[in-house]
C-alpha cells in the first residue's frame, strides 16, 4: 500500500516545496499557525499537510503542533549544498504531473507520453513557457548540487585545459570543475535561452573569465578545439538515434587526441537498483529518452566515432563513462 500511494507523499512534498516551508523552519522550529501566516495558507490544511509529512520523517511535530526539520527534510532547503528543493518544485507541477498519468499510452505504444499528450516534446513545451523552463532549470541545477565535488575526486582533469560543457545548463558542474582547476579555461553551451541565465551562477563561483558563454543546439554544432568534452544527463533524454547524432557532433569538434565524458546513470543487473529503472520510466514518459547499461552506452559511442575505455563510479547516481575518438 505504501507503494500504491506512494503518488500522494510525492505530491505533499511538492507543494512543501513550493511553499518553502523547510526555508521557514531554517532557524527553529515554528506552529503550524506561524507557517500559515508566513505562506498565507489555510492553517488547519497546512497543519494536515505538516503532519502527514511528520509521520513519513520529512518533519517532526511535537505536542504543541510545533514542527521542526528532520534530517531528511533539510534536503528540502533551498540553501543547503545537496537540496533537492528545485526538483520537488518540478515534480508537481500540473503538466509533468499528468504526463505521468498518461503513462499507460507509453507502455501500449512505446510512444512518447508527453508529446501525445501535450502534443509537443519537453523542449518545444518549456522553450514556449518560459516559467517552466525556469523551473526545471533550478530542478537540474539541484540534481547538480553535490555531483561536481564526486566528478572531481572520481576523475583526474589534470590533463585538460578546456573543457566543454555539452548541454551544461546554468554552468554549475562546469563552475566547480573551473574552480577547482583554476588554470583550465571552460566553454558553456546550451540552448541559447538556457545559457542566457548563466552569467550570475558563473560570476558568483568566481568563474565567469575563465568561461565563453555559446548557445546553440547539440544536434548542429558545439564548440570545437577543446580537450574534454562532458555531457552531464544528456543522452538518456534521448533516443539511440538522436543520441548517436549528438555524439557524432561531440566527435567532429574533439581534438584526436580528446576526451569525451558521459556522466549518466548505468543501468544495474536484474533485481537490483531501482532508482536508475524508474528513471528509465521517467525518460519514457517525458522526454523520450532511456536510461542504458554499460553495453548500450558502448554501442552507442561506437556508432558515432568512438571507442569506451573506462566507466568509473563516483558514489552517487551518476557514473563516469570515459571515451576516446577511435
Amino acid at each position: 500500500m505504501r507503494l500504491i500511494n506512494g503518488y500522494q507523499i510525492s505530491q505533499a512534498i511538492h507543494v512543501a516545496a513550493v511553499l518553502g516551508l523547510a526555508d521557514h523552519l531554517r532557524e527553529a522550529p515554528r506552529s503550524s499557525d506561524e507557517l500559515a501566516a508566513l505562506t498565507d495558507t489555510h492553517p488547519q490544511s497546512l497543519y494536515r499537510l505538516l503532519r502527514a509529512l511528520a509521520a513519513v520523517g520529512v518533519f517532526h511535530e511535537d505536542a504543541e503542533r510545533r514542527f521542526s526539520l528532520t534530517e531528511m527534510g533539510q534536503g528540502l532547503r533551498s540553501d543547503t549544498a545537496n537540496s533537492i528543493a528545485g526538483w520537488a518544485s518540478l515534480v508537481g507541477r500540473p503538466y509533468y504531473w499528468q504526463t505521468w498519468g498518461h503513462f499507460l499510452h507509453s507502455v501500449r505504444t512505446g510512444e512518447n507520453a508527453f508529446r501525445d499528450l501535450h502534443g509537443s516534446d519537453v523542449w518545444a513545451y518549456r522553450s514556449d513557457h518560459p516559467e517552466e523552463s525556469a523551473i526545471f532549470d533550478r530542478a537540474m541545477t539541484a540534481l547538480s548540487r553535490g555531483t561536481g565535488a564526486a566528478v572531481i575526486a572520481a576523475y583526474d582533469f589534470g590533463p585538460f585545459d578546456c573543457i566543454v560543457d555539452v548541454g551544461g545548463g546554468q554552468g554549475l558542474l562546469l563552475a566547480d570543475l573551473l574552480a577547482a582547476r583554476s588554470r583550465a579555461r571552460g566553454i558553456l553551451f546550451d540552448l541559447p535561452h538556457v545559457v542566457s541565465r548563466a552569467e550570475t551562477l558563473l560570476r558568483g563561483k568566481g568563474v565567469a573569465e575563465r568561461c565563453q558563454i555559446v548557445g546553440g543546439s547539440f544536434f548542429e554544432d558545439v564548440p570545437a578545439g577543446g580537450d574534454l568534452y562532458m555531457l552531464k544527463a544528456i543522452l538518456h533524454d534521448w533516443k539511440d538515434e538522436e543520441a548517436i547524432r549528438i555524439l557524432r557532433v561531440c566527435r567532429r569538434a574533439a581534438k584526436p587526441e580528446g576526451r569525451l565524458l558521459v556522466i549518466e546513470r548505468v543501468l544495474g543487473p536484474p533485481n537490483e537498483a531501482p532508482d536508475g529503472k524508474f528513471s528509465d520510466l521517467n525518460m519514457l514518459v517525458a522526454p523520450g529518452g532511456q536510461e542504458r547499461t554499460r553495453e548500450e552506452f558502448a554501442t552507442l559511442l561506437a556508432a558515432a566515432g568512438f571507442t569506451l575505455t573506462r566507466v568509473i563510479p563516483t558514489g552517487t547516481r551518476h557514473s563516469l563513462i570515459e571515451a576516446a575518438p577511435a
